[in-house]
């Protein structure tokens, strides 16, 4: 949870840290060219100063009304892009690899260094209150859904469009298919 400025620039740099352009050259090249990384760097920004805002929002009135600009513009871009992510639902070093259908319930917990690959649903069954939590190092393969109350251990791989409704309880294990099963 970020709550300090300390806080806040280390989870900005460790977001899609693979996209760091290191020179002026690179940087002017992808703002003019529409790389999908500055864009899907551009939202993890506004999302982690949406989520230190709102965890200061009880500091003062300006935390708040920074919430819900910084909010309003992650959500504004989101849409455009395709993702849907709530504050406070993943720890640092998120990376998105691409735009596009991802979406992730307000109330899942994800651990440190979460990898999507785009066309993400992790939620709910749409009819109970129970959400996935998911732990370290969990990579979400392209298509791959997360439902219900399924816990997913650290360093697990969910490959592309499986669909998980069991907890995988093992470290380092990868499941695939419709319902996912370890293989």
């Amino acid at each position: 949870m970020i709550k300090t400025k300390e806080d806040l620039k280390a989870y900005i740099d460790f977001d899609n840290s693979w996209y760091s352009p290191n020179s002026l050259k690179h940087r002017m090249v992808d703002r003019f060219s529409s790389y999908s990384g500055i864009v899907l760097k551009k939202y993890l920004k506004l999302l982690r100063k949406s989520e230190y805002h709102l965890n200061n929002s009880e500091r003062s009135r300006l935390h708040t009304y920074l919430f819900w600009f910084y909010e309003g513009r992650k959500n504004r871009l989101g849409r455009k892009i395709g993702i849907e992510i709530y504050p406070n639902s993943f720890e640092k070093g998120l990376t998105i690899w691409h735009c596009g259908g991802i979406v992730v319930h307000p109330d899942v917990k994800v651990g440190e260094n979460c990898i999507l690959h785009g066309g993400n649903c992790i939620g709910n069954k749409g009819t109970l209150d129970v959400y996935p939590v998911l732990g370290k190092n969990v990579e979400v393969g392209y298509g791959a859904t997360v439902i219900g109350d399924v816990y997913i251990a650290d360093n697990t791989i969910i490959g592309a469009n499986a669909v998980v409704v069991k907890s995988v309880n093992e470290s380092g294990k990868t499941v695939v298919g419709i319902p996912a099963s370890q293989i």
